[in-house]
């Protein structure tokens, strides 16, 4: 066998046997599956969250989200969720841990609503 085909197949062998190269941001992942309930801080004079319900969605399958009645999809990479389509187009939220989510504003930093992950004691 010539060097250069045996070179070319090393290669080839090489990167299928390595881990997949993440997309800038971190690697690919996925939300745990559940209801994910958004809501505001609150003040010392009245409850400790404002629920905004208009902002909740459900994650339904690896990468798709229900909200509103209509169905989306979503990116997350690294700790940074991006909805690419439905009715939550374009927002943005960092990951705070797995199941608590915090928007992100327009310049980057988290912003104050934040979403978490129902369970059967706070749903």
């Amino acid at each position: 066998m010539k060097p250069a085909a045996f070179a070319s197949i090393l290669g080839i062998t090489v990167s299928i046997a390595a881990p997949a190269v993440a997309v800038p941001g971190g690697e690919l992942g996925t939300l745990e599956i559940g209801r994910y309930i958004c809501e505001l801080p609150g003040d010392a004079t009245g409850p400790a969250g404002r629920h905004v319900p208009d902002a909740d969605f459900t994650v339904i399958s690896a990468s798709s989200y229900r909200a509103n009645g209509r169905i989306g999809s979503y990116l997350l990479t690294g700790d940074f969720l991006v909805m690419t389509s439905g009715p939550h187009k374009g927002k943005r939220f960092h990951r705070m841990n797995g199941g608590f989510l915090r928007n992100v504003e327009d310049d980057g930093s988290d912003g104050r609503m934040r979403c978490i992950l129902a369970t059967r004691n706070n749903s």
